[in-house]
């Protein structure tokens, strides 16, 4: 297992069906993973406990990705996001990456390609 593999990743994702499925790819692929089902949980966590990555959903209650990412960023100002969610157009993408994103990767999608995108993504922090 490489160092980026087992990268800690903090996962906020609302629906349950793809929580525990996005859980089990990611743990499969050698990463540690704690997951909610909303942005204010996920936020709270952090705040007690360090990660090296986001994923987030960008629509869940109680607080969306947008706004879980902008309050992270004030405990953990350098952590990298990604942001998913199911209807991605172009805009959108763009207005998300200049809110901090560093990509965004639109429902559905593979687990092989998010996973290699968390390792781009890691190698090039690392």
């Amino acid at each position: 297992m490489t160092e980026q593999s087992a990268a800690k990743i903090l996962l906020a994702e609302d629906d349950n069906d793809m929580r525990r499925f996005l859980v089990k790819a990611l743990q499969h692929a050698g990463f540690s993973v704690t997951s909610f089902d909303n942005g204010l949980a996920a936020y709270d966590q952090l705040r007690v406990e360090p990660f090296e990555l986001l994923l987030t959903d960008i629509v869940m209650p109680e607080m969306d990705g947008i706004t879980a990412l902008t309050e992270i960023r004030k405990v953990h100002p350098t952590i990298p996001a990604i942001a998913f969610t199911a209807a991605v157009y172009e805009d959108m993408r763009i207005d998300l990456l200049k809110k901090g994103f560093m990509d965004v990767v639109p429902k559905p999608f593979r687990p092989e390609d998010l996973h290699s995108k968390i390792q781009r993504l890691l190698l090039s922090r690392a």
